[in-house]
């Protein structure tokens, strides 16, 4: 078996990976590793929780450890497309650097900008960013990408999906020729493979798993649900979730629940909260500090239930989460995969639970076809008591409706029986002006005596009386 000290890693990095309790490395990063230390473009493809991260730290310490950084000149750079990664992988530079005298600045968004300019301006070895942020500075004219020797994307797949193809091939364009590219991926679109023939020169690449593949720790299960009524689904679908965490009893230490939009959300996690249930959110929308310190709790046991947008799904190493609940059904099926990664890391064993709903049956085929495998039903344990009503009975109810708002309206347009309103000539103008006082209450008093709604049918004297008329 392969063993860290065969990598001819930096004597100083394989001391602090020994401290961290390492020894062997993982596929992944037994292939990328000995390329990148070659100075040769990598194009790593590996299932999550496989420790990409690693494969391109450990190797850019080694070859970072000569040299000295200028101010505003960083000698590498990590790019990420969330926050929460770019922190973490902060943290496993802190971990394998600790006997080597390099510097590192994370410029993410919600700190302050005159904090990392303060850092940036000592001059930086490693440059871990976001790539709006990373612009942001570069456009003020506080960063110089013209020394970076090592460029890394970290999640490749996910900077595509959320927009960042015009951001990267400009910060690539900003970067040295010369550089030495890493590109790190859970899935491998056709839109990386054009990326990667664009920017890598002839990348060794390193895939140790079938693509969008999950661990075989994970147990997979789908609710199929379908609401009593179309007004209830979403109540009805809170409850749903709040019935299957009850029926994982204490198997479900902590779990994440994922949502497919924010104010989902926030809505799921206010109602776990009504419900008695430790539940908090994350999205993007949050404040940077409420998101840090949220997933702080999660990780330190303090939190159970994290109910996350994709901002969480990709990257993020939080051991031991036994649940991952997929409240919705991801848009793209190779989320589902990276979602369901955040549980069953490391070998240990994870539950991962979907609820589908009529409408999103079509995106759970295109996940059950990409990871090539049926994943099992599950009962639905919420029995609805109002039942729906019946076919007939609801098309009777909705032609019936707009006959009964039009007999209402009717009701309410009729005029008051007590005085009947004397009703305009046919050819009397819109807009004309009123009558004046005197000539309304003189038609006032005509109006008492007129003989109004007779009809076809006129009693006998009447007719009379006007005949004895017409006769004298």
């Amino acid at each position: 078996m392969t063993k860290f000290s065969d990598l001819n890693l930096n004597p100083k990095v394989l001391k602090a990976i020994e401290e961290a309790g390492y020894e062997s490395p993982t596929p992944i990063q037994a292939g990328a590793i000995p390329a990148a230390l070659d100075g040769r473009d990598v194009l790593g493809i590996a299932q999550t929780g496989t420790g990409k991260t690693a494969s391109f730290t450990l190797p850019m310490l080694s070859l970072l450890a000569r040299g000295r950084a200028r101010a505003r000149m960083p000698r590498s750079l990590v790019l990420c497309p969330t926050r929460e990664l770019a922190a973490q992988v902060a943290e496993n530079f802190d971990t394998y650097s600790k006997y080597l005298k390099l510097t590192r600045a994370l410029l993410i968004g919600g700190v302050s900008f005159k904090e990392q300019e303060a850092i940036i301006d000592k001059g930086v070895d490693v440059l871990i960013a976001t790539p709006g942020r990373l612009l942001d500075h570069f456009e003020r004219g506080k960063l110089i990408l013209s020394d970076v020797k090592v460029m890394v994307v970290d999640e490749a797949d996910r900077m595509l999906d959320m927009g960042f193809i015009p951001d990267i091939e400009r910060i690539f364009g900003l970067t040295p020729f010369t550089r030495q590219t890493l590109f790190f991926s859970a899935t491998m679109a056709p839109e990386i493979e054009r990326i990667t023939n664009t920017f890598l020169s002839n990348p060794e690449r390193v895939e140790v798993a079938r693509q969008a593949t999950a661990s075989e720790t994970i147990e997979q299960g789908v609710v199929m649900f379908r609401a009593s009524r179309k007004d209830r689904e979403a109540s009805e679908k809170r409850k749903l979730l709040r019935m299957l965490i009850d029926g994982e009893g204490e198997k479900c230490s902590n779990a994440i629940i994922f949502c497919n939009r924010k104010t989902d959300v926030d809505i799921c996690a206010k109602s776990l909260k009504k419900y008695g249930y430790d539940a908090a959110a994350i999205h993007g929308d949050l404040d940077q500090s409420q998101r840090t310190k949220t997933l702080e709790g999660f990780r330190d046991g303090n939190l159970r239930l994290l109910v996350a947008s994709d901002v969480a799904a990709r990257g993020l190493d939080i051991p031991a989460v036994s649940h991952v609940f997929n409240f919705d059904v991801p848009g793209h099926p190779e989320d589902y995969v990276h979602r369901i990664g955040r549980t069953g890391r490391a070998g240990r064993e994870g539950k991962a639970i979907t609820l589908c709903s009529p409408r999103d049956e079509k995106a759970f085929d295109a996940v059950e076809k990409l990871i090539q495998k049926e994943i099992p039903r599950l009962d639905n344990p919420l029995k609805t008591k109002d039942a729906p009503a019946p076919k007939e009975d609801n098309e009777a109810a909705k032609e019936s409706a707009p006959q009964e708002k039009r007999s209402t309206r009717s009701r309410r347009s009729e005029p008051k029986p007590k005085e009947p309103t004397p009703q305009p000539q046919r050819n009397e103008p819109r807009g004309e002006k009123q009558e004046s006082g005197r000539s309304r209450d003189r038609s006032r008093r005509d109006d008492k005596n007129k003989v109004v709604g007779l009809g076809d049918h006129l009693p006998g004297f009447i007719a009379m009386s006007f005949e004895e008329r017409k006769a004298g």
